[in-house]
């Protein structure tokens, strides 16, 4: 694993995981990660691979993107110490565990439909019958061309709870630690951003990595604030269950 930090060495990584693994509950665990990558840069293009450039394994803790920012935090949850988090990492990032730039998880929706295990899709519950469905083709743009050079399409069915729905009693169903994508229209997009939930005593929170030019860092923002106006909202949930991490056959 190619391991880079302008804020840890790897040995306070581990002091973080080992942490973080004594607090039982996955959302307060995530809650405790993603809080240490407040004020990280946001960087895009920090892995390496694509289909002429053999993929590595990375992580790039100096600068993150929406994405990798929650690939960090998922595998340092999975993790109970330095030594699981590599491996961890390879499970959520990758189908199977295959490091490949094919087998990368492009997608936001890709956390359950190739790693079923570590969350859950809960907008349909979230949403009380105000969530939709819609089919998607992942990959394939308006005009029939590949998003990303490389990749199959996939045919999905995604559950959106519409913004204009997402009300105080929505959000009551929110909890910290969930992983919310805000749903794209764009064809071949399932999300345009992702983030994480968290909800203190009088506010909900988006904690995200903003490439918003004033900003650009891991950020809290009022989540009503940033979901107005959005298309739509996606909710995966961590599961409480132990992830057991185990070399891949």
């Amino acid at each position: 694993m190619i391991f880079r930090s302008i804020k840890w060495t790897y040995d306070e990584l581990g002091e973080l995981i080992r942490q973080a693994a004594r607090i039982p509950d996955a959302g307060e665990r995530i809650a405790f990660i993603s809080g240490r990558f407040l004020g990280i840069p946001y960087r895009e293009s920090t892995l390496i691979g694509d289909t002429h450039v053999p993929e590595n394994l990375v992580a790039d803790l100096s600068g993150v993107d929406c994405f990798t920012f929650l690939d960090y935090v998922e595998a340092m949850r999975m993790s109970s110490s330095p030594d699981d988090f590599p491996l961890a990492l390879q499970k959520v990032r990758y189908h199977g565990g295959v490091v490949t730039y094919r087998t990368r998880n492009h997608f936001f929706s890709g956390w359950t439909i190739y790693n079923s295990g570590f969350v859950t899709d809960v907008t349909g519950e979230i949403g009380q019958g105000r969530a939709f469905s819609v089919r998607k083709e992942l990959n394939r743009s308006s005009y029939g061309t590949l998003l990303l050079e490389g990749i199959e399409p996939r045919a999905v069915t995604l559950t959106v709870i519409p913004a204009d729905a997402v009300d105080q009693e929505v959000a009551s169903g929110l909890r910290t630690g969930d992983y919310a994508g805000i749903y794209s229209e764009r064809e071949g997009l399932d999300v345009s951003h992702v983030g994480i939930i968290i909800r203190t005593k009088d506010t909900l929170f988006l904690r995200h990595a903003s490439s918003a030019q004033d900003v650009r860092a891991v950020i809290d923002q009022d989540f009503f604030g940033y979901i107005k106006g959005r298309p739509g909202l996606i909710v995966l949930r961590p599961l409480d269950l132990p992830v057991k991490i185990s070399a891949c056959a």
